[in-house]
């Protein structure tokens, strides 16, 4: 959990990334923290799951559920 936390402030919070300039508002937080969630869930490639995002990776586990029911 630290180094999604360290990533989060790293990747979210920087002004060059998801939004420019200084946070003045609540929402600006909120916007930003959005947006990094939908990149970490959607854009990003995870190397230990053969460079696929997230949501690609759990599309294919799905898929392979309903391929071979007696799995689940």
């Amino acid at each position: 959990m630290e180094s999604i936390i360290g990533l989060f402030k790293t990747e979210a919070i920087r002004p060059e990334v998801f939004h420019e300039g200084p946070f003045r508002k609540l929402s600006d937080v909120e916007f930003a923290t959005a947006g990094w969630v939908d990149w970490w869930n959607h854009q990003r490639l995870h190397s230990s799951i053969g460079h696929l995002t997230p949501i690609e990776y759990e599309q294919l586990h799905y898929a392979a559920l309903e391929a071979e029911p007696h799995l689940i």
